[in-house]
């Protein structure tokens, strides 16, 4: 199974949406996916219609209450599509796990022993924590989504000092193996300059589609629905199963 991680520090950048979208996109596709979710608001869980509040058992319990990872893992309503979801309990997870014998790589020990997925992608909190560092320490690819914006880039430096000391300490194997620009609007000049710097910095690594603003997109997750799902033909339908595509291609 190959774990892709989506993370940024920055938040609002679209990590949640990426998570959801792509996921569902590589499921209608015919590929085996699980959905991590690894953030205590619960976002992807509820992006994917899952009412985190009526589990039996969440990622909680799987890295601080040795239930099996088997036992917490649920179908969607999406094909291919199955989630190993958040709840409220996990925000208590960044304290818990400070006095764990190798806490940064709970999560990774989880993972490895599950079969019947094609790929997982992790869905991270826009910070790093303890429960990032166990995504970022899972990490067989690194997804990043990169807002159309000028702060964007001064939140990817960060990234980038956050990936080397990763990779010096928990996870050799770390790179930032693929960005994507979100939100962007090609009207606007800005979306554009951080557009050509951030591929320009970056090359190869920057997916060639973009994931543009857009209303539908913006809508979906209220209605626990993927964009393929509530409105396949809006552009950011067409976009991310351009981006699954793309991912398809160069990662499995």
């Amino acid at each position: 199974m190959l774990t892709i991680v989506v993370s940024n520090q920055k938040g609002g950048v679209g990590k949640t949406t990426t998570c959801v979208n792509l996921a569902a996109e590589l499921g209608k596709r015919g590929r085996s996916v699980l959905a991590v979710d690894t953030d205590p608001q619960a976002n992807c869980t509820s992006g994917l219609g899952v009412n985190a509040s009526t589990l039996r058992g969440s990622l909680y319990d799987v890295l601080l209450g040795e239930q099996p990872i088997d036992d917490v893992i649920i179908p969607t309503a999406w094909k291919g599509v199955s989630l190993l979801p958040s709840s409220l309990d996990l925000a208590g997870a960044e304290i818990e796990l400070v006095s764990v014998i190798s806490r940064e790589t709970r999560l990774k020990r989880r993972l490895e022993g599950l079969a019947g997925f094609d790929v997982a992608i992790v869905d991270c909190p826009p910070s790093l924590g303890i429960l990032t560092l166990n995504a970022l320490t899972a990490s067989d690819r690194l997804l990043v989504p990169i807002q159309c914006e000028y702060y964007a880039l001064e939140g990817l430096g960060q990234l980038v000092r956050t990936v080397d000391l990763v990779r010096e300490t928990l996870n050799p194997g770390l790179s930032l193996s693929g960005l994507v620009l979100t939100l962007c609007d090609s009207r606007t000049r800005l979306s554009c300059e951080v557009a050509d710097e951030v591929r320009s910095r970056f090359g190869e690594a920057v997916f060639k589609t973009a994931i543009p603003r857009n209303v539908r997109l913006s809508e979906a997750p209220s209605y626990g629905s993927p964009i393929a799902y509530y409105d396949a033909s809006s552009t950011g339908a067409q976009a991310y199963g351009a981006l699954a595509g793309e991912v398809i291609e160069r990662w499995l």
